[in-house]
């Protein structure tokens, strides 16, 4: 089954990285994981989806399965989630740190799946909505394999919100323009715009939360923005010789005087199907 993936960002075909991109993929998803923004963001959509015992519930776009293994906890005894994701390389990854919970591994397309109508209690989809070719489609999907009465939550980054301070404005600037389609997905808005398109859908009891991540210095942020983190490899930025040497100097110099400043705000979006 393709996914129906945006084709220039990193998350276009996991399962063709090399190796070694692909290990260091996971680990920064797993670094993100214990990052405590993103963190406070999945409480917050926690909160909206309200997991309980007894559930069966669907991840997604599971990753390497940090947020099913939650959510199997919280369903226990008695509930099930599915874990699912396009890549196997991905999934083999979320199996590898499997800890017993009730889960269901399982390769899909989250526009397209092969999943029975009214089949989960709740859905949790986190951060993948900004890479597929359609929205709205993918978000037909997850309606449809929920029950009447189940709890849809989307979690999704609004780019355009990315902020930085201490740093030259117009450098920061060409730097993200340049990031964008390539590390970071061309859909800068998608979180802004998940409410929308929920009330669209015409589901209920809907909330929405934007989650403003604040990261005080170089190192916070290099977890979640890949645009300040030196790991990334040169060959993936792709920008004109010595940019990116001139703005991890700048980053650099602002991190050292305390002048280190980036925010970026990501949604929860919950509704009622």
């Amino acid at each position: 089954m393709e996914p129906a993936q945006l084709d220039r960002t990193p998350f276009a075909d996991l399962d063709a990285m090399p190796p070694d991109m692909f290990a260091m993929l996971v680990a920064a998803l797993e670094g993100m994981s214990r990052h405590p923004e993103i963190r406070r963001v999945r409480h917050t959509a926690w909160q909206a989806l309200r997991p309980a015992p007894g559930q069966r519930l669907l991840d997604a776009g599971c990753g390497a399965g940090d947020v099913a293994r939650a959510l199997a906890a919280a369903v226990a005894p008695g509930g099930e989630v599915v874990a699912l994701d396009y890549s196997a390389a991905t999934l083999a990854a979320a199996r590898e740190r499997h800890d017993g919970g009730d889960i269901r591994y399982v390769t899909g397309d989250v526009s397209d799946l092969d999943l029975p109508d009214d089949s989960f209690d709740g859905v949790w989809c986190e951060r993948v909505l900004q890479h597929v070719d359609d929205a709205d489609v993918a978000i037909g999907e997850l309606i449809r394999v929920t029950r009447p009465g189940g709890r849809i939550c989307l979690l999704d980054t609004d780019w355009g919100s990315l902020a930085f301070d201490g740093v030259d404005a117009g450098l920061a600037q060409t730097i993200v323009g340049h990031m964008h389609g390539r590390l970071t997905p061309r859909q800068l808005d998608m979180g802004r715009t998940l409410r929308r398109r929920l009330v669209g859908y015409g589901l209920h009891d809907i909330v929405a939360a934007p989650v403003t991540c604040y990261f005080p210095d170089p190192d916070s942020a290099a977890v979640v923005l890949p645009m300040v983190n030196p790991k990334v490899p040169q060959e993936s930025w792709m920008t004109p010789n010595g940019l990116r040497e001139r703005w991890f100097d700048q980053v650099e110099r602002a991190g050292e005087d305390g002048e280190f400043l980036a925010v970026l705000t990501i949604w929860v979006v919950a509704a009622t199907v």
